[in-house]
């Protein structure tokens, strides 16, 4: 009775033991679900279990052919390292849409077309870096899209991300002939001829033989953690990706900065790439010469860069011996064992990586400074048939270096609004270059003034009249080529697209913008014309009436403006029709002036005094607005940039992307 007594009251005790702990992790579970996510992260990276989160940034290639195939390799084994790992992709092609929609609505594929592009469609760099920078993620990486990766990749970003200190990585991927292996579908064990799995020593050792230079900028690949502390000091210049300069660039600006400790981990991350000498190259097209000539330029307009043969051979370099990291200087042959506090001679392990990775032979150019003149490899007719739409319609923008900021930020918005067949004519040199780094579609020839003034060429002033009669002479040259034309001053602020409303007014009439500032009234009245916002349609009767123009402005003393009024409606509208319209009796146009509601000038209902003049425009159903009725440059862009009428950051060179539009903009 006894034994019975104590074996029950053992029971009761173990039971009431289990019960406890069973409390004990419902109750740690409970917490750990309510408690702060910065709490949570800590006990994750405390226990080991999760490692760092990684977004891998790329510029994506149309997915067809050869090279279709190999992004698909490269970036299904990205996926394959981690599921940690994010992958967002730079395009605007549909297909780069429609391979990252194949991995599903809560894919870990996403591709974004919100970043700066060229006209021919090759992304900018600096605006790359901007997006990766705003990453929530741990660790931003910004590579090539062909780049494969191996387990390594990993297991060196999990340590460099316990660093003290905020840290830029950069490593070379490897060229390689040819590459036999194929992933499984899983995507995270790599298969030979056979289908059997290849281990991770046999792969390398592979690799190892069949490298052949591993000093590509193009091909580089760079990460950091993200936080406060930015890469590097100043501004970073516009150069486009994959033009080679930019990775340098950057390495040598975070260098001279210091906020970052940056070293190279080639020796670590196997990143390789496959190049079959059979594919379809593009580098000797006259678009990617200029485009390399461009960035050339860049680097040396925006910093001294030393380059040295063989790498970066001033890098701290991060190895792998006997299964522990070490940080190494191959300049003074000096390995440090325990982050960078100790030093100690060179080991047997760091003399051997070095001599392994000094048979890998590297070609790179020491050079940046290109004589070659910057200019656009495009004649006026191949640009307008590489830009115009469907309708073979160009809108055109007229512009001086003086109003870059103002060009910037009409291009940016018509990005917005997905309007992409505008062509730039050059007032000037500077704008000319300005607008190639920029790589905007840009034209210049010898109908440009010259000797014009950057701080004072607005309404009224000598400057003003002559920049005012290339407009109408440029306009004519582009209609006699077969293309209609919208032309528009880069003070037109533009809420929605007006070329679906333009086009219906079809051939034979000109359509423009009225400048009357009086509510009610006709709006045709005597110089009401604005020929800063206007529509021509490439037919004989319009392109006769502008030849008038033409004429009429080069015998005048004024604007081009007044010419247009009196040649279309004659002198004190002696052509007129009712309140909105005039005819010109020899060539039969007709003149039709818009609706101030959806087109209004800039003194017409003090819409640029409104507190908010976004909402009260879109209220009125405004397509654009015209910053005009004022007087000097400075005084318009202050007027424009206060309103927030701004797409354009003039700090960064950029675009203001979504992701920037909330951001106030104070420094103009």
């Amino acid at each position: 009775m006894v034994n019975f007594h104590l074996k029950a009251l053992k029971s009761g005790l173990w039971l009431i033991w289990l019960c406890g702990f069973a409390l004990i992790l419902i109750s740690f579970y409970a917490t750990t679900q309510i408690m702060p996510p910065s709490i949570k992260e800590q006990i994750k990276n405390l226990t080991g279990s999760e490692g760092p989160s990684i977004t891998i940034f790329a510029a994506a290639r149309p997915f067809s052919g050869s090279i279709g195939k190999r992004q698909s390799l490269a970036i299904r084994s990205w996926l394959g390292l981690s599921q940690d790992i994010r992958v967002v992709l730079f395009s605007q092609d549909p297909s780069v849409f429609s391979f990252a929609g194949s991995f599903g609505l809560d894919s870990r594929v996403t591709a974004e077309p919100n970043i700066d592009f060229t006209f021919l469609g090759t992304p900018f760099f600096h605006s790359m870096v901007a997006r990766a920078q705003i990453s929530s993620s741990n660790i931003s990486v910004l590579m090539d899209s062909e780049t494969i990766l191996l387990p390594d990749f990993i297991s060196t970003l999990s340590y460099v991300n316990k660093l003290d200190h905020d840290w830029l990585l950069v490593a070379s991927s490897r060229n390689i002939s040819a590459f036999p292996c194929l992933l499984d579908v899983c995507g995270k064990h790599w298969l030979g001829d056979n289908g059997e799995r290849i281990k991770l020593e046999k792969l390398q050792d592979y690799l190892s033989h069949g490298l052949r230079e591993r000093c590509d900028d193009k091909k580089m690949i760079m990460a950091w953690n993200n936080g406060d502390v930015p890469l590097h000091n100043g501004v970073l210049p516009p150069f486009l990706y994959g033009k080679g300069f930019h990775t340098r660039w950057v390495i040598n600006e975070a260098l001279s900065s210091n906020f970052r400790f940056v070293f190279d981990a080639s020796w670590t991350i196997s990143g390789f790439f496959i190049h079959n000498l059979d594919d379809d190259d593009d580098d000797d097209n006259d678009a990617t010469i200029w485009e390399n000539v461009g960035n050339s330029h860049l680097g040396a307009l925006y910093g001294s860069l030393i380059f040295h043969e063989g790498g970066y051979s001033d890098l701290i370099k991060l190895f792998k011996c006997n299964g522990r990291y070490h940080f190494a200087s191959t300049t003074n042959n000096i390995v440090y064992p325990f982050g960078l506090s100790k030093h100690r001679k060179l080991t047997s392990c760091f003399d051997k990586i070095k001599t392994l990775d000094g048979n890998v032979t590297c070609s790179k150019e020491n050079r940046v400074m290109s004589s070659e003149p910057l200019a656009l490899p495009f004649s006026l007719e191949l640009l307008l048939s590489k830009m115009a739409d469907q309708n073979k319609t160009i809108v055109l923008a007229v512009a001086g270096y003086s109003y870059k900021d103002m060009l910037m930020s009409w291009v940016c918005r018509l990005h917005v609004l997905h309007v992409l067949n505008f062509v730039v004519y050059a007032l000037d040199d500077e704008i000319y270059d300005f607008c190639v780094l920029q790589g905007l579609p840009v034209y210049r020839d010898r109908l440009a003034p010259s000797n014009i003034s950057y701080n004072d060429c607005h309404f009224g002033t000598n400057c003003f009249q002559r920049v005012t009669k290339v407009k109408s002479r440029v306009v004519l040259e582009i209609l006699k080529l077969g293309y209609n034309v919208l032309m528009s001053d880069v003070d037109v602020y533009w809420f929605k697209n007006p070329l679906p409303l333009l086009t219906v007014f079809g051939p034979a009439v000109f359509v423009a913008q009225s400048d009357e500032y009086k509510i009610t009234g006709p709006i045709n009245l005597p110089r009401r014309l604005n020929s800063g916002f206007y529509y021509a349609h490439s037919d004989g009767a319009t392109i006769a009436a502008l030849q008038k123009v033409v004429k009429h402005a080069s015998l005048s003393n004024l604007s081009e403006q007044p010419s247009f009024y009196d040649t279309l409606c004659g002198l004190n509208g002696s052509n007129r029709l009712g309140d909105d319209m005039c005819l010109e009796p020899e060539t039969n146009l007709t003149v039709r002036f818009l609706d101030r509601n959806l087109f209004p000038n800039g003194a017409y209902r003090d819409l640029w005094d409104s507190t908010n003049v976004s909402s009260k425009c879109i209220e009125l159903g405004c397509f654009v607005l015209h910053n005009n009725w004022i007087s000097g440059r400075q005084k318009k862009l202050e007027r424009q940039v206060a309103s927030g009428l701004w797409e354009y950051d003039m700090s960064t060179r950029m675009c203001l992307l979504s992701w920037q539009r909330s951001k106030q903009i104070t420094d103009y």
